[in-house]
Parts: structure tokens; C-alpha cells; sequence
């Protein structure tokens, strides 16, 4: 009994019939005849109710549906979910389907409305889009069964609780995976650039063929062979790259839903892919207040993993990053001249200079590329029209913020730091390329 309290629900259909049935009685009191047709209208409605609750609950499980999830989630990516429903009722049935999906993504209201016939199967998908790192707790589906007369339904709550782990988008690494790390392919949007020096190995000596650099003559071999030969190289290879990020409260500013934070983060993932495919030697670190989460770059198969896992950690503190930290970290434990790939964001001129001092210092013994990130907000009130002097003022101090961030690269490119100027969306992207370009100019 207290499972039929728990379960039965009256569907609104018989609350219209009800309302109908009590305008009869109201007409029945002015005609007889009306109102002995209104009672017998009465006791045939009671006896479909009855008639319908039963075929409901005669049959036990009559409706299952197998949900499926993914291993884990991808941040910021569109992440899909199945669901498998079959009806095993002898009649065409009515269902409501409502998931109970994570609070992160305030969805109350998550409901399919399908009508299978019986021994039917259908599969429902749906897509997510998580917008930040941590554990997801999926409910139950609860499954509303009405008959065809629809008077009454019957509620399943089917499948089980699950917790899934959101972690880094590891799921733009296959979107990457297209920028093809071999030595013959030249990656989409990366600039063919002269090579400055010669950072390369000695592979072979090789016949000429047309298109070879005639300065990699080889005289001695040519003389002994008695016709062109070659040194042939290859990239240096296994070269150190260490993704930095900031993880203090410059990086919570959020675009889209995401924070600056969770975008380096992806990016971070991303780019360290990208450095194993190329042989070289991934790691990664965070700061603050001070420094964690230190993965030292090494090019081994569980490296990956362990900078996914690294990464899914990282919170912030929303305290003022310690540059100086940063440094002194850096000076003592990394000893190898590395690219570090700072995640980081400036708005001002006086908020570079004031950790100037420390990115120059680590300038010296690393290649350090600032990667930092445009305020695409300011784009809207800069284009907007101006209907009153308010909006003038609001547009220019935009100007003014977007032209705050040139002169932040322009005083980068002074002091030989390498900088990326990037809007959220492109972060994965523009970083790659400026990696791939810093490496086929041989400055690591």
C-alpha cells in the first residue's frame, strides 16, 4: 500500500474530466435528466481509473532503461549520455522521462516526453557541457508510465546514483590530433619561419636532391663520392617544456561560463600532448602563494596521466600569486634551460611591472613565453553605439584597457620575453602554434 501511495499519480486529464463532471452537476440542478447522466458519467470515470491503475501495476518492471555514461567527463566539451528505454507493457505507453542530473548544471526541469508501443525499444541521447572541474553526482531516472486512456501513472525511479570525475578537456586532443607532430608535416596556422642557427641533430649524409639546403654540403663526402652529398638533421629532440599556471585570483575572471583558470587548465592538457607526439620531454607546474603540483618534465607513457590527475586538482586560493615564489622554485629545481609556458593574465601596465623583476630573472636561464588573455567583453561596449555621454565614456576606458594590453606584449617583446595575446576561445590553439613555431626556430 505504501508503494502504491509512493508510486500513483492522477494525471491531469481526469482532473479536466472532474472539472467537466462538476459543471454537469451545476447544469443538473436546474435538469433532472442532466444530473442522474452526470452520476452514471461519474461511476464509468471511477471504473476507468480503477480499471486503468490496475493494468499499471499488474505488471512489475515492465519498464527498464539502461543508462549509459562515459568514463569520465571533458571539461568544457559537449559530453553525451544514452539512454535505453523499452516498454514491456501489452499496450502502447505513455512515458515521461526525468533525469536527475548533476546540481552543477541547475537543470530542473530535464524531461523527454515519448510514446513507446509495446515490446518497443528507443534510445534518447543528450548532450553536457560541464563548465568546471570536479565530482559529478548523476540521480536516478524517474520514468512517469500512463496507459492510452492516461488517467493514471505509474512512476519508476530506474538506474543507479553514479559519481563521475570532470577532468581537463581531454577530448580537443583528438580535435589536435590533426597538427600531425611529424617531422615531414607543417602544422595548420603555424608560420613557416627561417631558422635561426642550427638546433638540430646530425642524422645521415645523403645524396643531393633539388630542394636540399645547399649550405649542408658535406665537401669531404662529396669529394671522396665524386658528386653532391648532404649532411641531413633532424629536430633536437626531448627538450624539456613545463606549462606554468597561475592559479591566484587574476585567473578566476570568467568567459562563458568558465574561468580563465579551468581555460589554461585545458590548455595545460593540450599542449603537453602535443610536446610528447613531439618528443619532448612535458611537465608542468602551479603557483600562488606559493609552488605545487610539480611534475617534472619527462617523456615516459605515464606522464600523461599523471599531469590529467595533476591538473583535475588544481584549486585556487584566490590570493595574490607570488612571482617571486615562482622564481626561486625555479631557479632550484629546474636546472635545465626549458620552455616554460606561463598561464597567467595582466590587465595593466602596473600590474606587469610589478613582477617584471621576476619574469626577466627567469628570462635568463629559460625561454619564457607569457601567455595571457584578451578581455573579449570590452569588444561589445567598444562596437556598441553610444546613445548618451555615459556610453562615450565606457567605450573609451575600453579602448584604453585594450590598448593597456598591447603595450604588455610590446614590453615583453622588449625584454625578450615571448608572449601569447589570446581570447579564451584560442588559447588552445594560439599556444600550440607558438610552440610549434618557437620550436622549428630552434630558440629551445
Amino acid at each position: 500500500m505504501k508503494q502504491l501511495y509512493n508510486t500513483l499519480f492522477l494525471n491531469t486529464r481526469l482532473f479536466y474530466i472532474l472539472g467537466g463532471i462538476a459543471v454537469l452537476f451545476v447544469v443538473g440542478y436546474f435538469a433532472p435528466i442532466v444530473f442522474y447522466i452526470t452520476k452514471i458519467l461519474c461511476l464509468i470515470l471511477g471504473l476507468l481509473v480503477i480499471i486503468d491503475i490496475l493494468i499499471l501495476y499488474k505488471f512489475n518492471d515492465a519498464v527498464t532503461v539502461t543508462r549509459t555514461l562515459p568514463e569520465r567527463l571533458s571539461n568544457g566539451d559537449t559530453n553525451t549520455i544514452t539512454l535505453q528505454i523499452t516498454n514491456t507493457y501489452p499496450f502502447i505507453c505513455h512515458l515521461d522521462v526525468i533525469e536527475e542530473l548533476p546540481f552543477q548544471f541547475q537543470k530542473r526541469d530535464f524531461l523527454f516526453n515519448i510514446k513507446l508501443k509495446t515490446q518497443e525499444q528507443k534510445t534518447l541521447r543528450y548532450d553536457l557541457n560541464p563548465t568546471e572541474r570536479g565530482t559529478y553526482n548523476f540521480g536516478y531516472t524517474n520514468v512517469y508510465a500512463s496507459s492510452p486512456l492516461q488517467l493514471a501513472t505509474k512512476k519508476y525511479i530506474l538506474s543507479d546514483t553514479q559519481d563521475l570525475k570532470c577532468y581537463p578537456s581531454f577530448l580537443k586532443l583528438r580535435a589536435f590530433h590533426f597538427r600531425a607532430f611529424t617531422d615531414a608535416s607543417i602544422s595548420y596556422g603555424t608560420k613557416k619561419v627561417r631558422r635561426i642557427g642550427h638546433s638540430l641533430e646530425f642524422e645521415q649524409i645523403k645524396e643531393y636532391t633539388s630542394g636540399d639546403d645547399i649550405r649542408t654540403l658535406n665537401w669531404k663526402a662529396t669529394a671522396k663520392r665524386n658528386q653532391l652529398m648532404v649532411n641531413q638533421y633532424v629536430e633536437e629532440k626531448a627538450q624539456p617544456v613545463y606549462a606554468v599556471i597561475d592559479k591566484g585570483r587574476a585567473m578566476q575572471m570568467h568567459f562563458n561560463n568558465m574561468s580563465l583558470l579551468d581555460y589554461a587548465v585545458n590548455a595545460t592538457l593540450a599542449i603537453s600532448h602535443a610536446v610528447l607526439r613531439k618528443q619532448d620531454k612535458a611537465g608542468m607546474l602551479s603557483f600562488s602563494k606559493q609552488v605545487e603540483d610539480i611534475i617534472v618534465a619527462e617523456q615516459r607513457h605515464s606522464q600523461m596521466h599523471l599531469i590529467s590527475e595533476a591538473l583535475y586538482n588544481i584549486k585556487t586560493d584566490f590570493s595574490e600569486s607570488d612571482f617571486s615564489s615562482l622564481y626561486a622554485a625555479a631557479k632550484r629545481k629546474i636546472t635545465n634551460r626549458s620552455l616554460f609556458i606561463l598561464y597567467t593574465n595582466f590587465e595593466t601596465m602596473d600590474g606587469l611591472n610589478r613582477q617584471l623583476p621576476y619574469l626577466r630573472a627567469l628570462a635568463k636561464n629559460h625561454l619564457l613565453l607569457v601567455v595571457f588573455f584578451k578581455n573579449t567583453e570590452l569588444n561589445t561596449i567598444i562596437h556598441s553605439k553610444s546613445d548618451n555621454i555615459q556610453g562615450v565614456y565606457d567605450a573609451i576606458i575600453a579602448e584604453k584597457f585594450m590598448y593597456e594590453k598591447k603595450k604588455i606584449v610590446k614590453a615583453l617583446q622588449k625584454y625578450g620575453i615571448q608572449s601569447v595575446l589570446t581570447e579564451p576561445e584560442n588559447l588552445t590553439g594560439d599556444t600550440i602554434n607558438k610552440y610549434l613555431e618557437l620550436k622549428s626556430r630552434g630558440l629551445f
